[in-house]
């Protein structure tokens, strides 16, 4: 097993973690001395009890080499305010904390069983890439390794999905022809029950995820960009009609983008692994139906210049199992989803930078080129919904109540809530900034602003993390 080293935490980095402004306030009321009676630390981990509205303190523990946090408040909010205060004070004075010869029970028992799920992790991942070389090594009849046929993987489940995906796509198809007919120029009440009805349909078809894309389209009130929803929609249902001639990087998409991803070993067994110092571009959490939080994390390598996204989700008060601190670096290992266009990819191995440049901003490149590989790798994968756009010397400008970002003879859309954009204005300050943000063809969702200030998260701006 690969040890993690420790992350070394500034009080900035600490506040970088807070789910948002709120929980940042929230833990800087918590730096009293008289309300943590028991503070402890060592190399892997920092744990204290803090004193709550009742009788029993609560345990809030951090592996540090995430960090990943664990709190017995209820909170639903990851990190918690007690797990932000504990590390704000090991930030602020370690000799406050006392180091025993073995962390408290409760705090070693967490530890040593994250310690042996990844132990376990790593071992299998092992056995699966020792299983993927022997299987392309095995000689054939003919003693020539490379006429070693493909296992063929397809199981009967498989094939039952695809037919009853094949059976909803096909009405997919007439209903769509049926809407196109009727014209997309006007969305009534009535009309609007006819996409939750094919949307629902989809779901029972195994085909969830094109519930969200019909959900998008209805919405919709640009007649243009609603006929490019749909043609993105006709274009897959004939990528799944022509499934057999495809490559497996775009089947691959094809199958994601119905909702029908590769499981965690699938990928780690077939996905390209990529070496690097991964630098955290940019964050953002949001909430989904029904308690479910998305977090997309943006990457880029360092040496390799890849970019990557990190898509985690957790369910109500279970939290992340990594933090992640925009800014910082981390080198480590990449593991991406095979596809036309790689960018999500898996953590498999993580460990602080050693030298310094940990937060250093990072060499861009001109606006041309930038959005030439967003177009090139939209072009690969034609239902890509996000690329990460990294731009320099941008100025933001605002022109009838829509805000531009605006450099090197190009203009983009940038999509920023209207009660941020006059803090925005004040960070920018009327000079070139760095901006990091989501591209989806058509606007900017800005993420990060770089100034001679500093850098600055904004989705956090004010009233926490969109």
């Amino acid at each position: 097993m690969t040890t993690a080293t420790a992350t070394v935490l500034t009080t900035e980095a600490v506040l970088a973690l807070a789910p948002d402004d709120a929980s940042a306030k929230a833990a800087r009321g918590l730096l009293a001395p008289a309300k943590w009676p028991t503070l402890g630390h060592d190399a892997a981990a920092a744990w204290g009890e803090c004193q709550g509205s009742g009788s029993k303190p609560y345990q809030t523990q951090v592996d540090l080499s995430g960090p990943v946090f664990k709190c017995s408040c209820p909170s639903r909010k990851f990190p918690c305010k007690h797990g932000l205060a504990l590390l704000l004070l090991r930030a602020q004075d370690t000799s406050r904390f006392t180091t025993p010869a073995e962390p408290p029970e409760w705090v070693r028992a967490w530890l040593e069983g994250r310690r042996e799920r990844a132990e376990k992790q790593e071992q299998k991942q092992q056995k699966q890439q020792e299983a993927v070389v022997a299987a392309a090594s095995a000689p054939t009849a003919s003693g020539d390794p490379a006429a070693a046929p493909i296992p063929d993987t397809t199981t009967a489940r498989q094939d039952k999905r695809w037919q009853r995906i094949d059976a909803g796509l096909e009405e997919l198809a007439r209903w769509l022809a049926d809407r196109v007919r009727r014209g997309l120029a006007v969305q009534t009440r009535e009309s609007a029950g006819e996409w939750q009805t094919m949307a629902a349909r989809m779901v029972d078809a195994q085909a969830g995820a094109l519930a969200g894309w019909l959900n998008a389209a209805a919405a919709e009130s640009d007649s243009a960009a609603l006929l490019a929803r749909l043609g993105r929609l006709q274009l897959l249902i004939e990528a799944v009609q022509r499934r057999a001639t495809l490559d497996a990087g775009v089947l691959a998409d094809v199958r994601a983008t119905l909702g029908w991803p590769l499981d965690r070993d699938e990928v780690l067994a077939r996905g390209e692994a990529v070496d690097d110092v991964w630098r955290v571009d940019g964050q953002i959490v949001e909430e989904r139906e029904q308690r479910l939080v998305e977090r997309r994390v943006w990457l880029s390598g360092r040496r390799s210049g890849r970019r990557a996204l990190l898509l985690d989700f957790s369910h109500g008060t279970t939290g992340f199992e990594t933090s992640w601190i925009t800014g910082q670096a981390r080198a480590g290992r990449l593991v991406f989803f095979p596809s036309a266009a790689p960018l999500r990819a898996l953590s498999v191995q993580r460990e602080a930078v050693p030298e310094s440049g940990d937060g250093e901003a990072p060499v861009l490149a001109g606006w041309d080129d930038e959005l030439d590989r967003a177009a090139a790798a939209m072009a690969a994968h034609a239902w890509l919904p996000l690329w990460p756009l990294r731009l320099a010397g941008a100025t933001i400008r605002v022109v009838e109540d829509a805000v531009w970002a605006c450099g090197e003879g190009h203009a983009l859309p940038l999509n920023v809530p209207v009660e941020q954009v006059p803090t925005l204005l004040a960070l920018a300050g009327g000079g070139l900034v760095n901006l990091h943000g989501e591209w989806d063809g058509r606007t900017l969702m800005l993420l990060t602003l770089r100034s001679e200030d500093g850098l600055w998260q904004i989705g956090r701006i004010e009233g926490g993390a969109r």
